[in-house]
């Protein structure tokens, strides 16, 4: 039997603040989301190819995205020594 490390999922304050202003798609993406981070972070998340998880580059070099829908994004930040995900934003592709 494997062992599953559970990742623990942070969000921003902006994060939770604007959560009710999504569509409740997007909101149910993003629930379903988090149960796919926890379970192994990035490396579970690049599993799920329509997600497409990838590395940025730029100012946020240091972040990952993972998409949602067509629009929108969650990026995020991971911590791979504290199995720990800092969820940066939820963000129309407009993250430049």
């Amino acid at each position: 039997m494997r062992n599953i490390t559970i990742w623990d999922i942070q969000e921003t304050k902006f994060v939770r603040k604007n959560w009710k202003g999504l569509p409740s798609s997007v909101q149910k993406k993003y629930r379903a989301w988090i149960e796919i981070a926890k379970n192994g972070g990035s490396k579970n998340l690049k599993k799920f190819s329509g997600l497409n998880d990838e590395a940025l580059k730029g100012k946020l070099k240091d972040f990952r995205s993972s998409r949602l829908d067509i629009k929108y994004r969650v990026i995020y930040k991971e911590d791979k020594k504290k199995n720990e995900i800092l969820v940066k934003s939820l963000t129309a592709h407009n993250y430049k």
